[in-house]
């Protein structure tokens, strides 16, 4: 069972960076509050010590990468990390890959990002050689067409990230009917738009930087001037989906009628920074409560 149950997820960067406990209290809630899926940033190092934390803390949620890059580890690392998880819980972990973006790989090693379909062929050939997860165990960050159509032939489907239900409709057409597609949704419990946009530009600013956001966006129809001075008003709005948690819902509920099987729920806390690893499971209560 690593595909999600349900339709709903938490996508979380604190469930990965937050303090431990925090993380593994937050989870629990999670869970009980109908989350069928527990989504964590892979981080920039091994993410398998909280891996098995969050599977100790949950009964039956799916835990996932989103995304563990493939310039972090290994794939006969991952294979043997994935190996040593608790062999009760193991067939809940659902490893989610991506190829990350240059300014983050080439940081301390410049020059290392490098075709990275090629890349992304080579690490999933190589975790089927070494015994690793096999292609329903995983999923591919996918954005533009090619990386989808790796993604339906080589892992069980496609995780994209900072997207539109427009893009979830384009992708669940590249993908074709049977893969899995569980978008992730930026969403934040706020009604006035000055503040909403205000708190959503402080959570997006650092993927306006990074060029493969912003081709992704472009292919959406977005234009320079959407992506500069901290992103244009239309574009805010399509990425954040903000306002009451009805509002909310709605947004979250047109990725699935554009063909997710599954809408992975991120959602920004107003009173902190994204480096400040909120955990604001009240306000994913309200969400999911509405949801149900």
């Amino acid at each position: 069972m690593s595909l999600p149950a349900g339709p709903w997820g938490a996508w979380s960067a604190a469930l990965r960076l937050g303090e431990r406990s925090a993380a593994m209290d937050a989870a629990a809630a999670l869970e009980d509050a109908g989350c069928s899926a527990l989504w964590m940033t892979g981080g920039l190092d091994d993410p398998f010590d909280r891996v098995a934390d969050l599977l100790a803390a949950t009964r039956r949620t799916t835990v996932a990468t989103g995304i563990l890059s493939i310039w972090t580890m290994p794939a006969d690392d991952v294979a043997a990390a994935v190996a040593a998880l608790d062999p009760a819980e193991r067939d809940r972990f659902l490893l989610g890959l991506g190829v990350s973006h240059p300014r983050l790989v080439d940081r301390t090693e410049p020059g290392r990002y490098t075709r990275p379909l090629t890349r992304m062929r080579e690490y999933v050939d190589r975790l089927d050689e070494v015994g690793g997860p096999p292609a329903g165990a995983r999923v591919l960050a996918a954005l533009g067409p090619r990386m989808l159509e790796l993604a339906a032939l080589r892992a069980a489907g496609a995780h994209p990230y900072l997207t539109t239900p427009g893009h979830t409709a384009e992708a669940r057409a590249a993908l074709g009917a049977g893969p899995f597609l569980a978008p992730t949704q930026m969403t934040l419990l706020v009604a006035d738009p000055a503040r909403a946009r205000e708190v959503a530009r402080g959570y997006l600013a650092m993927y306006l930087r990074q060029g493969n956001y912003v081709s992704s966006w472009q292919r959406l129809g977005f234009t320079e001037d959407d992506v500069a001075r901290g992103g244009s008003d239309r574009l805010v709005d399509a990425l954040v989906a903000w306002g009451t948690p009805e509002q909310v819902a709605a947004r979250v509920r047109e990725h699935v009628a554009a063909g997710a099987d599954h809408v992975c729920v991120q959602m920004l806390d107003p009173d902190a920074a994204w480096t400040d690893h909120p955990f604001p499971v009240d306000d994913w209560r309200t969400l999911l409560a509405v949801l149900a």
